[in-house]
C-alpha cells in the first residue's frame, strides 16, 4: 500500500512538472521505477499505459485554456507515433548507453539556447506568425517518439526544447501542444510493449496509481501555464532541460564524475538557475509597468475622443 501511495504522489508531481514545462513526467516516473527494480521495458511500459490517461487529461485542460495548436499536435504526433512504436516493438531492450549522452549533449545546446535567450531578451516575436512546417515537425516527432519508448521518456525533453528554440511558437503553446500530442505517441508505444512484450511483465495496480496522481495535476498544471509570463516560464523550461542534460553526462561513462564534482557543478548550476528566474520576473513586472504607462495615454485621448 505505502508503495502504490508513493507511486500516486510520484505521477502528481511528474504530472504537475510535465504540465507546466511540457517535459520529465516519463524520466520521472521511469526513473523511480527502475530504482526499485523494474526491467526497462515494462518500466517503459508501466510508464507510457498510466500517461495515455495523464496525457489525455492534460491535452483537455490544455485545450480548455486555450493552450493547443492543433496543427502542430498533428504533425509532430503522428510521426511521434511511428516513432514510438517502432521504439517498443524492436528496440526496447537495445543499449541506450552510448546514444544517451549523445543526445544530452545536443539537448544542452538546444537548453543553454533557450535559457539564455528567453532570460535576456524575453519571447522571441520575429518569427512568432511563422507557421512550423512539417519539414521539421515529423523528424523530430519520429526521434522523440523513439527515444521517448526505448528510454522511458523523452517526448517532451526532446520536442519542447527544439519548438521553443525556433522561436515559432509561445511557451505556453508549445508545452500544451507537445503534452497534447503525447496522447498519440503513448497510445503507440503502449500497443507496442503489448506486441514486443504480451502484457506479462505490467502490473496494472502501478498503472493506475501513476494514473491516479497524474490525472488529479493535470488541470493545476494547465491553468499554471495559462498565467505563468512566458520570459519566465522560459527561463525555468530552460534550466530544468539544462540539469537534466548535465546531470546525464556527469553520470556517463563520458565523464564519469565523482560525487564531488557532481555536486559542485548542480550548485552551480542551482544558483543560476534561480539567478536567471528572478531576473527574468523582474524585467517581465518592468516591460508591464512600461506596456500600462503606454497604454494609459491612449486611454485618455480615447475618452477624450
Amino acid at each position: 500500500m505505502r508503495r502504490l501511495l508513493l507511486l500516486a504522489l510520484v505521477g502528481l508531481g511528474a504530472q504537475l512538472v510535465d504540465g507546466s514545462l511540457g517535459m520529465a513526467y516519463g524520466v520521472t516516473s521511469t526513473t523511480l521505477l527502475l530504482a526499485i527494480g523494474t526491467n526497462p521495458a515494462a518500466a517503459s511500459a508501466t510508464v507510457h499505459l498510466a500517461e495515455i490517461g495523464t496525457t489525455l487529461m492534460s491535452g483537455l485542460s490544455h485545450w480548455r485554456f486555450g493552450n493547443v495548436d492543433w496543427r502542430v499536435v498533428l504533425k509532430i504526433g503522428l510521426p511521434g507515433a511511428v516513432g514510438a512504436f517502432a521504439g517498443a516493438t524492436f528496440l526496447s531492450g537495445l543499449d541506450t548507453g552510448t546514444a544517451a549522452p549523445l543526445m544530452s549533449v545536443i539537448l544542452l545546446i538546444l537548453g543553454l539556447y533557450v535559457f539564455i535567450r528567453f532570460t535576456w531578451q524575453g519571447l522571441p516575436q520575429a518569427a512568432l506568425d511563422k507557421p512550423l512546417r512539417k519539414r521539421f515537425l515529423a523528424p523530430l516527432g519520429l526521434v522523440a517518439g523513439f527515444v521517448d519508448a526505448t528510454g522511458g521518456g523523452g517526448w517532451g525533453p526532446v520536442g519542447t526544447p527544439a519548438i521553443l528554440a525556433s522561436g515559432r511558437l509561445e511557451p505556453r503553446k508549445t508545452i500544451g501542444s507537445i503534452d497534447t500530442s503525447e496522447f498519440i505517441v503513448a497510445v503507440a508505444a503502449s500497443i507496442g510493449f503489448f506486441v514486443g512484450l504480451g502484457g506479462e511483465d505490467i502490473d496494472v495496480t502501478w498503472v493506475l496509481a501513476l494514473l491516479a496522481g497524474g490525472v488529479i495535476a493535470a488541470p493545476v498544471a494547465a491553468w499554471l501555464v495559462r498565467h505563468i509570463p512566458p520570459r519566465v516560464l522560459g527561463s525555468a523550461v530552460g534550466g530544468v532541460i539544462i540539469l537534466t542534460n548535465v546531470r546525464t553526462l556527469l553520470r556517463s561513462d563520458w565523464i564519469d564524475a565523482s560525487g564531488g564534482v557532481r555536486y559542485g557543478v548542480y550548485a552551480v548550476i542551482y544558483l543560476a538557475w534561480a539567478g536567471a528566474i528572478a531576473y527574468s520576473i523582474r524585467e517581465y513586472r518592468r516591460e508591464e509597468r512600461e506596456r500600462r504607462a503606454e497604454e494609459r495615454p491612449s486611454a485618455v485621448n480615447h475618452r477624450k475622443a
